[in-house]
């Protein structure tokens, strides 16, 4: 399995009919990115602070399987697909671990899937850059993905 983070349903992610509202996939999804490159040495805001440079969402791509509920346990991965010399494409998954409890399936159940591009830009002029070779070698090094799960 590709690197995976645990996520819970709260309220503020669930729309009137009580089931997750479609962009806070994207928010989960965020969050799971963030967290994978973190467990890769790459913290964002110190990047920044000493390259000048930031990454951005530049294109998504999502396909909704099935919905999730309030309180439900999720696990969002994030996979490197492809890196090129300013940019990075990412496979995602949010999966449910309490659709897989709920139904006895013996793994994590799909809701949603998708690739997101992410582009290096220069902070000031958010103008497209060459990544920083501290990210895209400790990305080669890693083959782009972890293989154990986010450990809080």
């Amino acid at each position: 399995m590709s690197y995976a983070f645990p996520i819970r349903v709260y309220w503020e992610d669930t729309d009137a009919g009580g089931i997750v509202f479609y962009a806070n996939y994207l928010k989960f999804m965020e969050r799971g990115r963030t967290e994978w490159l973190r467990s890769l040495g790459v913290e964002q805001r110190k990047l920044r602070e000493e390259t000048g440079g930031q990454f951005v969402v530049s294109e998504t791509q999502l396909k909704y399987h099935r919905p999730s509920r309030l309180d439900d346990e999720l696990l969002v991965t994030a996979d490197l697909r492809q890196m090129g010399t300013a940019s990075l494409i990412i496979g995602q998954q949010v999966l449910s671990k309490t659709e897989q409890e709920r139904t006895g399936v013996p793994a994590p159940v799909l809701l949603c899937e998708g690739t997101i591009r992410i582009g290096w830009v220069d902070a000031t002029t958010l103008r497209p850059a060459r990544i920083p070779t501290q990210v895209s070698g400790t990305l080669e090094r890693s083959g782009g993905s972890m293989t154990q799960p986010f450990k809080p």
